[in-house]
């Protein structure tokens, strides 16, 4: 494991002495719902619940598969005091 200048982390396969560069959550424009309840500690169950309310403003859909935009998500949570 290494981390670049650009602070993604890369990882090697030792099998195939390949590399894979993953991105840190917090520089993801776009966030899965697993990885937006592990950012935030909200439950998955809730995030998909949230993300299917009509008007919601961090829903991105591509497709049928639904994302979480980060930066709009961030500033619903702060202006949240219950969710």
């Amino acid at each position: 494991m290494q981390v670049n200048e650009n602070g993604s982390t890369v990882f090697y396969d030792d099998m195939e002495n390949s590399k894979t560069e993953r991105v840190p959550i917090y520089r993801k424009m776009a966030l899965t719902i697993r990885e937006a309840a592990e950012y935030s500690n909200i439950g998955i169950n809730k995030i998909d619940a949230m993300l299917k309310q009509p008007g919601c403003p961090f829903v991105l859909y591509i497709g049928t598969r639904k994302l979480v935009k980060r930066k709009e998500f961030e500033k619903y949570i702060s202006e949240k005091a219950v969710i």
